[in-house]
């Protein structure tokens, strides 16, 4: 099968043909239909994670159909439509996976990054951190919802009741969570690249009340900030626009340095926090949402091969929505 493989952090991808082997007792064989474009993909090219293990197929928002079962595997047969999130696999006995906190685990490995990923025809996976997806529905719609939606979803939640809403980062995640709140009757304010108007316009017919730039200030307070840009310069930016009491919420795996800022801006009991992967609990509650709202993502598609270009396009913020890889 055919797949676009990381040699070495900081060059392009390369299409190589690979072999896999049988899938072990717990694991499914999975032909990929599509698989979503993550801003954590273009960290892992570009060497900003650590302990990066080269070569390594990249891609953790992977929709396909079982090919094959392994021995123990009771949940998924041939022919099922499954999901692969970024969390791949965990330990089950230390002390955060016993406290229900697997995300946290220090022996975790990550789909795309520390096991194979799914910028590829076909994958490898335990069935146990598999989500079993609705049947019906564009495979490349779903793909980013196994990320974006997920780990997007997880921060939310972590933002608490806020009515007034600021999302700073209208991508992938932001243009799924800014429906969910909406749906909510929650007052969303999204936050772009200075000038994007663009960004802007694509926040506004998704419900947001207000749009503009990062360097902006939103009409009043926020209750709470998501930070989906992995920019450590919008946490002080974000904690002036928040209330006494709010929240500023950082949802990436990676972000550039904090630089200093008076303490005045976290004074009034506001905090700051960090999101850090996802539980399998996490992604059994955000689908069966996704499904009821009907959430869909909207999405730009390129070929397996494209997939340089979908990081380059993602880097550059050239996306309304998320780039997914569909495979021939």
């Amino acid at each position: 099968m055919k797949a676009m493989r990381l040699i070495a952090p900081g060059s392009p991808l390369e299409a190589r043909e690979l072999t896999l082997p049988e899938p072990a007792a717990d694991e499914i064989l999975i032909r990929v239909s599509a698989c979503g474009v993550c801003r954590t993909d273009l960290h892992l090219a570009d060497g900003e994670l650590p302990d990066i293990r080269c070569p390594v197929t990249p891609g953790h928002e992977i929709v396909g159909t079982v090919a094959a079962a392994g021995a123990h595997v009771t949940r998924f047969r041939a022919g099922d439509r499954v999901g692969v999130p970024w969390l791949g696999y965990t330990c089950g006995v230390c002390e955060y996976c016993r406290a229900g906190r697997e995300n946290l685990c220090p022996r975790a490995r990550f789909t795309g990054y520390t096991l194979e990923g799914g910028y590829a025809q076909e994958v490898l996976a335990d069935a146990r951190y598999c989500l079993r997806l609705p049947s019906e529905g564009p495979a490349a719609e779903l793909a980013p919802l196994l990320c974006a939606g997920l780990i997007g979803y997880r921060a939310y939640r972590a933002a608490g009741a806020a009515g007034r809403l600021g999302l700073y980062g209208f991508g992938a995640a932001a243009h799924l969570l800014a429906q969910v709140a909406r749906h909510e009757g929650r007052r969303v304010f999204a936050f772009t690249r200075p000038g994007d108007a663009s960004a802007q316009r694509f926040a506004r017919e998704l419900g947001a009340e207000w749009a503009g730039g990062s360097d902006e200030s939103p009409p009043g307070e926020l209750d709470a900030a998501i930070l989906f840009a992995p920019v450590g310069a919008l946490i002080p930016a974000a904690l002036s626009c928040v209330r006494p009491g709010g929240r500023v919420v950082c949802a990436g795996i990676h972000m550039s340095d904090v630089p200093a800022f008076p303490y005045r801006l976290l004074w009034g009991e506001r905090s700051v926090s960090s999101i850090a992967n996802l539980t399998r609990a996490d992604g059994e509650e955000f689908m069966a949402l996704a499904e009821r709202l009907g959430l869909r993502a909207t999405v730009q598609r390129f070929a397996l091969g494209e997939a340089n270009r979908a990081l380059e396009c993602l880097r550059s913020g050239a996306l309304a929505g998320a780039a997914v890889l569909e495979m021939p």
